[in-house]
């Protein structure tokens, strides 16, 4: 019985109509000339061949008795009628690009919730866009995957599953497999795989807690100095952070995004160029997450000055981190990641600045997370979770709590690594793959970003209620990344790391000091004219005194008093 993890199972438990728990992505695809038929015929005969390679794809939940205890996963034949279904867009698809139509139709089936009686996975077929400039035909597609089966990095895995390097395609390695198929669990298999689950699962976290918790002191220990490093920079002492505040984080200030979220959803795509992003990080000795980190800090501090809502204090992104020990992930693995926080700098007017304290709260981070990503949980009994998880779930949002506590995080920022190459889906070029993930309560807005080919594409999924505009923010990324290339590099003048000539420091510290002669000079012409005057006005009033003197008649001695 393969039950499911812990972490995995949690994303079932936190699903509500309000918030879906299932992640995609919108891809455009470029048909060859003179394709016959419809694509969503070709792409279920595709994916028929491709199943035996996806096991993600073939099974389904089977749930305990009474939901005690995490549900398991049975083999399941997909109908792929169900699960492949064909959208029209509407005729103004046509007339443009096509990209205001298809964010409104990802909008809108984003907040669907997938059927749980079946496989987690849906692809939906957009029909009625209109060509390239070249003349080929486009269609596009939107996939939900729910996130109890797949994180990022497994998303990818099964991506390289369905798709191939070549418009001719190739044909899948299957190994042959003894495993005997279960299509359904008894009650004695289901009580015992829960009960001896349970028991492996405590046994392993009592087995493992020594190395736990010297692994946390340890932690503890990093963080620790690095808040007394960071004191010591805002005092101007010895020892002290060149940056201070960056690692240091507190609550995150209130905004329009930490609110209990809504059914309804607000999507837009952002497509940069991975190269220019990858020489600006080069330049500024950043990494490619940073100049990520930058751009969305520049975007939403634009995007919030606009509003005159910008908070005194930096928004702090909730960035997901990968625990995987081999980055080749097979396509049935669940999730593997966990969560960590880092301050966007939104406070900071100058766009350098904002630049060096996102590098430095990002290294603090991977400082702080590099040791305890061994020891943060995947899994963990269950016996009685799911009640008490599903009950919290549904009160947090119906007394919509999100809306009266502090969050420690204002939105969700992923960067997924992907492709370097084209790849093609039932013969069709793949052009763009802009990612559509999860927003909760508390945290309206999640940009998640991935790489493709030549390209990084940002794919921004909001609450409708919270951020309408949606679109407006993703427009600032464009700005933000203006704003990035005209920022002086180390080595160009006006970089504060650059020094300045020798012979313009001699030149310029030489008119420096002419310049203070002269106004030497002056001040002390303009102090003596002022001391001249004041003492000649002194001398003139203390010689009319004594003239009066001298003239006054004496008192008569009749008038002096005895």
């Amino acid at each position: 019985m393969h039950q499911l993890s812990g972490l995995d199972a949690t994303f079932l438990y936190l699903e509500t109509p309000e918030m879906p728990m299932h992640v995609g992505a919108l891809h455009i695809f470029e048909l060859p000339p003179g394709s016959p038929g419809r694509f969503v015929t070709a792409l279920r005969k595709h994916m028929a061949a491709r199943l035996p390679v996806a096991p993600v794809l073939r099974r389904r939940l089977w749930w305990m008795p009474l939901n005690l205890a995490n549900p398991a996963w049975v083999d399941a034949e997909p109908d792929l009628k169900q699960h492949i279904v064909e959208v029209r867009l509407p005729p103004s698809a046509k007339l443009g690009d096509g990209r205001r139509e298809l964010e409104a139709e990802v909008s809108r089936l984003h907040g669907t919730l997938l059927d749980r009686s079946r496989p987690l996975w849906k692809f939906h077929v957009l029909e009625g866009l209109g060509p390239s400039p070249d003349g080929h035909k486009r269609v596009a597609l939107y996939t939900q995957l729910h996130h109890a089966a797949v994180d990022g990095q497994a998303a990818v895995a099964l991506a390289n599953a369905i798709l191939d390097l070549s418009p001719e395609g190739r044909a899948p390695q299957q190994r042959t497999s003894r495993r005997h198929q279960t299509f359904e669990l008894g009650m004695t298999e289901m009580l015992r795989g829960v009960l001896g689950g349970q028991a492996q699962k405590v046994a392993g976290i009592i087995r493992e807690l020594p190395g736990t918790v010297g692994t946390l002191k340890t932690a503890a220990s990093r963080a620790a100095a690095g808040a007394m490093t960071q004191a010591l920079g805002r005092l101007g002492l010895p020892g002290g952070s060149g940056q201070p505040g960056a690692g240091a984080l507190s609550l995150a200030p209130r905004t329009a995004l930490n609110v209990s979220v809504t059914p309804g959803r607000a999507f837009a795509s952002v497509t940069l160029p991975l190269r220019e992003l990858k020489t600006l990080a080069r330049a500024h000795g950043a990494t490619l997450n940073d100049i990520v980190l930058t751009l969305c800090s520049t975007a939403l501090r634009r995007y919030f000055q606009k509003r005159r809502a910008l908070p005194r204090k930096s928004l702090v992104a909730a960035v997901p981190i990968s625990l995987r020990t081999d980055a080749a992930a097979t396509p049935g693995e669940g999730n593997q990641a966990s969560m960590s926080l880092v301050s966007l700098g939104t406070n900071i007017a100058d766009p350098l600045q904002r630049l060096h304290h996102v590098q430095a709260a990002s290294r603090a981070m991977k400082s702080t997370m590099g040791g305890l990503k061994k020891v943060l949980p995947t899994d963990f009994p269950s016996l009685g979770v799911p009640w008490l998880i599903e009950a919290a779930t549904a009160l947090y949002g119906k007394a919509r709590v999100a809306d009266r506590i502090p969050q420690l995080a204002n939105l969700v920022i992923s960067n997924v690594p992907g492709p370097p190459v084209p790849l093609y889906l039932a013969g069709a070029k793949m052009l763009t793959n802009y990612p559509a993930s999860i927003v909760v309560h508390g945290m309206a807005l999640n940009i998640t970003v991935q790489s493709y080919d030549q390209s990084l594409d940002f794919g921004l999924m909001a609450d409708a209620a919270a951020m309408p505009q949606v679109r407006e923010l993703a427009d600032a990324i464009v700005i933000a990344l203006d704003d990035l290339a005209a920022l002086p590099q180390p080595g160009e003048a006006g970089h504060p790391a650059t020094p300045v000539p020798r012979t313009l420091t001699s030149r310029a510290g030489h008119q420096a000091s002419v310049a203070a002669d002269a106004a030497k000079s002056a001040m002390a012409g303009a102090v003596g004219d002022a001391v001249g005057k004041i003492a000649g006005g002194v001398a003139r009033a203390a010689l009319a005194g004594a003239v009066a003197r001298v003239a006054k008649p004496a008192r008569s001695p009749a008038r002096r008093k005895p």
